[in-house]
C-alpha cells in the first residue's frame, strides 16, 4: 500500500455548471443535483424527481459527462445516483517497432474514467442536516483500475438563512488498486463552507453568497500560474490567513422571474481564476445553467447543465405559504377579494350613508361610519 496525493482526483471534479459559475463552491449551494459529489445533505430537501445532465469540453479534447437522478424518499429524506465519464477519444499513437504512417492514417486509442455514485440525504433535526455517499471509479488506460470513496457531511442552519456545513472527504479512505498489482491510498480530508441569502424586495429577487474552504488536514499546493515554487498553502494551524487564501466562492441573484446571475473565484489566491454564469427557469419542470471558468495557465472552459423533472412535466405544484413573488402575491390577494366587497377610503373607513344614493336616487339617512373589513396590503 503506497500514500499518495490525490487518488482518484477524478470524484473532485467539478459537474455541475450552478456550482462552477459560482467559484466551485458546492458544499455551500443548494439545489444543485449535479453537485452530489460534494453535497449529499442537499437531499433533504428533495421534494420532487429530478433528472440532470452536464457537459464540460476541456483542453486537448478532453470532456467531461455527468448525469444524475434524485429522488424523495420521505419528508426531508432523498436519494441520488449519479453516473460520470471524463476522458479523451480519437488519441493517435503508434506501435513501438511500427514506421510513422503518412498523413494522418494514424491507429487511435482512448481513455477514460468511469464513476458510479449513490448518494443519501436525510433531515434529522430542524435544523440539521446529514448526508452520506459512496463513489467507485473504473479506469481504462494503459492499464486498467479500480478506485472506491466514502463521504459523509453534514449542514447546521445556524440563525435565519446562514448555514455551516463540512465533509469529511474519503472518511473510508481514496483508494485505487490497478491492474500491475499496485495498491494506492489517500488519507481523509475536512472541508468547511457556509452560505448566506436574503431578499432584495427592491430588485424583486434574492441574493446569495457562498464560500468553501480549503483543506484542513493537509498542506496543499495552491500556485495556479506554475511560475513559481513557494511553500504555500499552509494547514489553518500553520498559517491562518494563508489556509483562508486557499479557499473560493461566489455571489447569486436570482430574480423571481426565474432568471439567476452569479460570478466568483475558484481561488481566492488570482483574480485570473474569475468565475461567471447565468441560469433560467424556462419553465416549473426545465432548469438551463451556463458557467465559464478562467485559469492562469490553461484555456477557459465554458460548462452547460440542464435539470428535467418527469413529475412537475404533468404536475403543477401548489406553492407554498411565503414562497410566492411580489408579484404572484398581488395576484393572489386580488382573487381572493369578494366581487362584492366594500370599497376602502384613504381613512380606512367605508362611506357614510350619505355619500351611498338609494336605488331610487334618494338620499339616505346618515349613519355612523364603520369601518371596513377585508384584506389589506402594502408597499
Amino acid at each position: 500500500m503506497e500514500r499518495v496525493v490525490g487518488a482518484n482526483a477524478t470524484l473532485d471534479i467539478e459537474p455541475g455548471a450552478r456550482s462552477a459559475a459560482l467559484g466551485s463552491a458546492t458544499m455551500a449551494v443548494d439545489g444543485d443535483n449535479l453537485g452530489l459529489m460534494s453535497n449529499p445533505y442537499q437531499l433533504t430537501n428533495t421534494r420532487y424527481t429530478w433528472v440532470s445532465f452536464s457537459h464540460t469540453a476541456y483542453y486537448e479534447d478532453t470532456q467531461y459527462d455527468f448525469a444524475s437522478v434524485v429522488f424523495p424518499l420521505s419528508d426531508g429524506q432523498g436519494l441520488g445516483i449519479a453516473f460520470s465519464r471524463f476522458g479523451a477519444d480519437d488519441i493517435p499513437y503508434i506501435k513501438e517497432g511500427e514506421p510513422i504512417p503518412e498523413g494522418s492514417d494514424y491507429n487511435t486509442l482512448s481513455i477514460a474514467d468511469w464513476v458510479f455514485s449513490v448518494s443519501w440525504g436525510k433531515r434529522l433535526t430542524d435544523r440539521l442536516d446529514l448526508g452520506v455517499s459512496f463513489h467507485t471509479l473504473y479506469r481504462d488506460m494503459d492499464q486498467t483500475g479500480w478506485g472506491f470513496r466514502g463521504d459523509a457531511g453534514v449542514r447546521y442552519r445556524a440563525v435565519d438563512q446562514l448555514y455551516v456545513s463540512g465533509l469529511l472527504k474519503g472518511w473510508t479512505s481514496s483508494a485505487t488498486s490497478w491492474e500491475s498489482g499496485e495498491f494506492e491510498y489517500s488519507d481523509p480530508e475536512l472541508y468547511l463552507a457556509a452560505s448566506y441569502s436574503l431578499p432584495v424586495n427592491y430588485l424583486y429577487g434574492s441574493l446569495g453568497v457562498y464560500w468553501q474552504s480549503a483543506g484542513i488536514f493537509h498542506h496543499e499546493a495552491r500556485d495556479m500560474d506554475f511560475d513559481t515554487d513557494e511553500n504555500g498553502g499552509g494547514r489553518i494551524w500553520d498559517d491562518p490567513l494563508d489556509w483562508l487564501s486557499g479557499g473560493h466562492g461566489g455571489i447569486e441573484f436570482n430574480f423571481d422571474f426565474g432568471l439567476s446571475l452569479r460570478a466568483g473565484l475558484s481561488s481566492f489566491t488570482t483574480w485570473q481564476s474569475v468565475t461567471a454564469g447565468a441560469g433560467i427557469v424556462i419553465a416549473n419542470f426545465l432548469k438551463v445553467d451556463y458557467a465559464f471558468e478562467s485559469h492562469p495557465v490553461f484555456s477557459p472552459v465554458h460548462r452547460v447543465s440542464v435539470s428535467v423533472s418527469p413529475y412537475l412535466f404533468s404536475h403543477t405544484p401548489a406553492k407554498e405559504e411565503g414562497h410566492l413573488s411580489p408579484s404572484e402575491a398581488y395576484k393572489t390577494l386580488l382573487a381572493e377579494e369578494p366581487e362584492d366587497a366594500e370599497k376602502v377610503t384613504d381613512e380606512g373607513e367605508t362611506p357614510s350613508s350619505e355619500e351611498q344614493p338609494t336605488e331610487q336616487g334618494e338620499t339616505a339617512p346618515a349613519q355612523e361610519s364603520v369601518p371596513a373589513g377585508g384584506i389589506f396590503w402594502e408597499e
